[in-house]
């Protein structure tokens, strides 16, 4: 599940634009305030980015640039004005794809999984990564790099990190990481799970990710 975040002041295609995305079983956001575009972009901590090129305050090209200054993640423009001049501006400004108006519904779904998989997607010689924060957990082969740092993770610290990232602002209870264990595991006690996730925060700290991960007292555990 891809979390996508839709900059387009045209409320009701950009509803008609979530709804769609979510059939596909992805979650979209709905940018409202388009002064503080980058706030919600970083709350929100999004897979990709549908932008229109027009839009109060700030226009979308800027909003790209932005966006760049922190984060390779993809980036689909979206307008009426879809003359070459602006599909070239749109590629220029680090756009990865441009959908013009008004949108084809399947076209732009078949663009959004042709980008999320060529982003994200482990086939095609690509590595398969999950990132926040800076810190990037290989899939492939179970280590996280940060700033330059390279650890080693054993399988149950993988799956533990994994598990929290790919729900990354949700709490994750005990059980469900329990449950993540031992569909590999032949079991796994609640004292094992608790020396795991202190052993592999001694790892995070160690590379400088000192609170990746944080306790919610009788939740879980959540990366926020």
């Amino acid at each position: 599940m891809y979390r996508i975040l839709i900059i387009e002041d045209d409320f009701s295609m950009a509803k008609a634009m979530k709804k769609q995305i979510e059939s596909w079983g992805n979650e979209a956001k709905l940018v409202e305030d388009f002064y503080n575009v980058m706030e919600i972009f970083t709350g929100y901590d999004p897979h990709m980015v549908l932008v229109d090129i027009m839009l109060p305050f700030y226009n979308g090209y800027h909003w790209c640039s932005e966006i760049r200054k922190v984060s390779d993640i993809p980036v689909i423009f979206i307008s009426s004005a879809s003359d070459n001049m602006n599909i070239v501006m749109a590629m220029n400004m680090g756009g990865d794809d441009f959908l013009p108006k008004p949108l084809d519904p399947d076209v732009m779904m078949a663009k959004i999984q042709a980008v999320l998989r060529r982003a994200y997607d482990m086939g095609g010689g690509n590595t398969a990564v999950l990132e926040h924060r800076g810190a990037v957990l290989n899939l492939n082969d179970t280590s996280l790099t940060y700033q330059g740092e390279r650890i080693e993770l054993t399988k149950n610290e993988f799956r533990i990190l994994q598990t929290l990232m790919e729900n990354r602002g949700r709490i994750v209870s005990r059980d469900m990481l329990m449950t993540k264990l031992w569909q590999t595991d032949s079991y796994v006690e609640e004292n094992t799970l608790t020396v795991n996730i202190n052993r592999l925060r001694k790892k995070l700290d160690n590379i400088g990710l000192e609170g990746f991960i944080t306790t919610r007292v009788g939740s879980g555990y959540i990366v926020e």
